[in-house]
């Protein structure tokens, strides 16, 4: 069964005279990307295939995680994904084709479809806002093209002060 790993951006900075596509990770966010990384790599969620929107938080979020994955693969920067909303997330993974896919992207679309994708939502009590770094793992039936509102079960859910 195909796995998904649903990653909203860490903690980044508000840089003055910075353009919002710009803002790089806060320190913060520097500390809990590899934090997120080793996490996953200790479930053996290495993924195969990396979507990631073109903005710098979420390529540093991203290479700051995968650090920590060994074998894992490169991020595909995809401008569509820059502040999308959970729909076009929706439409880019159903495009995906790996085995363990992880999409990097922004708040509120990454938190919205994680909301959308889970056939039961964690008991956690930071799900629902899905605060900076916040990582769902579903795994769901089927092939990519049919990826679902409903179709995916939770297996894991973090946030940074879990780790």
């Amino acid at each position: 069964m195909p796995r998904l790993i649903l990653m909203r951006h860490a903690k980044a900075a508000w840089p003055e005279d910075c353009q919002d596509h710009d803002r790089p990770l806060a320190e913060r966010g520097r500390e809990d990307a590899p934090r997120l990384g080793a996490w996953l790599s200790a479930q053996d969620l290495v993924p195969d295939e990396v979507l990631c929107s073109d903005a710098l938080r979420t390529r540093e979020t991203a290479q700051g995680a995968l650090s920590q994955c060994p074998g894992a693969a490169a991020p595909k920067l995809m401008p569509q994904l820059y502040d999308a909303p959970a729909g076009t997330l929706l439409a880019a993974l159903q495009q995906a084709e790996g085995d363990c896919t992880l999409l990097c992207a922004h708040n509120p679309g990454t938190g919205q479809l994680a909301r959308l994708l889970a056939q039961v939502p964690p008991d956690h009590p930071r799900f629902l806002d899905y605060p900076t770094a916040a990582t769902t793992v579903l795994e769901f039936a089927g092939a990519w093209r049919d990826l679902a509102p409903g179709r995916a079960r939770v297996l894991a859910f973090a946030v940074p002060a879990d780790l």
